[in-house]
């Protein structure tokens, strides 16, 4: 056996960084992390954009299913089992690329998520308010919106001994909302029939694969956020690829079903990216009370507007705690990154009473609130242009991010060949490679369709205009507008994550050893990260190697 190295068996940290790990506490299991993952994964904003397209949005969505979803689950139960360091993501791109990067990145990835809660998420579920309960105008919307935000804000602060309850209950409201969902549209059927498609509809082309695969693959984002949260679970050598491969195939039921149902329900013309799925809900409901117009509008009545009004609170809910799971991770990530040298040190202090980044969560709150007042300004309240801009920054700087956290699996093979791995990728070096390639691929594919829509349309003979792509986009014949709402805000991200590296300069000053397996060795219920770990840390004046 080859003897290991002190190279391999070190993670080169800060003193800083030790100093705030001993605050976690060890409350993530096996059950928690499950309805952890189903809930982040399945957001259910964007069923109604994918539904949309038709069916060929469901074939997209199986085989994206299995050339996207798949390795890319087997390659986070590998690195989530043998790299459960807190941080996840921010400490994998770290040990394969460097911290300079790894900082970088981190913002990269941190910042899509209070993006999307001040964006897409608050539209969507504020077009659940209007659906079903009237229209709501003047500083209401905002009262509504920021109450919105900061309930995500708010569940991420607590301790995750409680906290973690939020993501739980809302993996089961989506459960309860797509099982009862799925029962309303077979009565509805069996009632009034179904629009109904042919096997043709599913067959593919590139013109809706260019405008789908982004949206799909945010679809299937989020199995390496629960990693974030590495230090904090009781045994994630086991529970991480139980959770991460059994979540995936859910993932898949849970957005399949009710996207089948809606184009069963409704043509393709009526759904919209917005408010597809709760205009499908809608529909079915008139079975309950209600009726719907020639013109495809539904009203609800009776019992129909009183179950209507309880599946939107549902659906809301189910919105906000897909927030709050993101927003948890997300923080988690860029907290570890500012006390390893890589941003602030302030906004890495975790909190003594709850152990959680509750300086980082509050930034988060800050900045969706300050996103969501100046987008409603900017567009002057058009919710649909709104949601698509912000939907589609938030996708682009989730898969930017994932072109460096996915090279991880392959890298860390080779340069880190003899720490345990609990799970390993099936296939040896080659199926490595096939997890790593395919998971960054389709990201690079999904970034330059979002940065560029209609790029590639009449280049293989098709027929079509590649600015329609825009006016799916409700940016008709606007494309430099377009260009600037996704260019303007990534540069600036950019330059913030070089910033924070720049600040980070005094932590990475008193850097320290820690030992890689210390995170391998499961600790009691209650205990801190901290006093599962072996050695003491050398003091920085004596610390050995530098930062890679």
């Amino acid at each position: 056996m080859t003897q290991l190295t002190a190279d391999q068996l070190v993670y080169e940290t800060t003193a800083s960084a030790v100093q705030e790990k001993r605050k976690l506490r060890r409350h993530f299991r096996r059950f928690d992390i499950f309805f952890y993952l189903i809930c982040t994964v399945v957001t259910l904003d964007t069923v109604g954009a994918i539904a949309s397209n038709g069916a060929q949005g469901f074939t997209w969505l199986v085989f994206l299913g299995v050339f996207f979803l798949l390795p890319y689950a087997l390659s986070i139960a590998e690195l989530g089992s043998a790299f459960p360091q807190e941080g996840g993501p921010y400490v994998w791109t770290r040990l394969a690329f460097g911290r300079p990067l790894a900082a970088v990145n981190s913002v990269i990835y941190w910042i899509s998520n209070p993006i999307w809660v001040g964006g897409s998420l608050t539209i969507v579920s504020f077009a659940a308010i209007e659906e079903f309960f009237g229209t709501v105008s003047g500083p209401w919307k905002y009262v509504y919106a920021v109450a919105f935000i900061w309930f995500t804000i708010g569940a991420a602060i607590v301790s995750l001994q409680y906290g973690k309850w939020v993501p739980t209950a809302g993996g089961w409201a989506r459960g309860v909302l797509v099982t009862f969902f799925a029962a309303t549209v077979i009565a509805y059927a069996a009632k009034h029939g179904v629009h109904g498609f042919g096997a043709h509809a599913f067959s593919p082309s590139y013109a809706l694969f260019i405008a789908v695969v982004p949206v799909l693959i945010f679809n299937y984002a989020g199995m390496e956020v629960p990693s974030a949260a590495g230090e904090e679970m009781t045994n994630p050598q086991r529970d991480v690829p139980f959770s991460v491969l059994w979540s995936g195939g859910a993932t898949m039921l849970s957005y399949g079903i009710p996207i089948l149902l809606i184009l069963i329900v409704l043509p393709a013309s009526q759904v919209s990216g917005l408010t597809g799925f709760l205009d499908a809900i809608k529909a079915v409901f008139t079975i309950y009370g209600g009726h719907v117009a020639a013109n495809g509008t539904a009203t609800l009545t009776g019992a129909g507007l009183i179950l209507g009004r309880a599946v939107a609170v549902v659906f809301i809910f189910a919105l906000a705690s897909a927030g709050t799971t993101w927003i948890m991770g997300a923080d988690r990530a860029e907290a570890i990154a500012s006390v390893d040298g890589g941003g602030p040190r302030i906004l890495g202090r975790f909190s003594a009473r709850f152990g959680t980044p509750a300086g980082m969560n509050v930034c988060s709150g800050v900045v969706a609130t300050i996103l969501m007042i100046a987008a409603f300004q900017i567009t002057g309240a058009n919710s649909s242009r709104y949601f698509e801009a912000v939907l589609g920054l938030t996708i682009s700087t989730t898969t930017i991010s994932y072109l460096f956290i996915f090279p991880a699996l392959i890298k860390l093979r080779y340069s880190r060949p003899d720490v345990k791995r609990p799970y390993r990728v099936p296939g040896g070096m080659a199926g490595a490679w096939i997890c790593t390639v395919f998971p960054t691929l389709w990201a690079l594919v999904a970034t330059v369709f979002l940065l560029w829509p209609g790029l590639g349309v009449n280049w293989f003979g098709a027929g079509g205009n590649p600015n329609s792509s825009l006016a799916a986009l409700s940016f008709s014949n606007q494309r430099l507008q377009y260009e600037l709402t996704q260019f303007v805000p990534l540069a600036i991200i950019v330059l913030l994550g070089v910033i924070f590296y720049v600040l980070g300069g005094r932590a990475r000053q008193q850097e320290v050893e820690e030992p890689l397996a210390a995170a391998l060795i499961p600790a009691g219920e209650g205990s801190s990260a901290a006093e599962a770990q072996a050695p003491e840390p050398s003091p920085p004046e004596t610390a050995g190697g530098g930062s890679p």
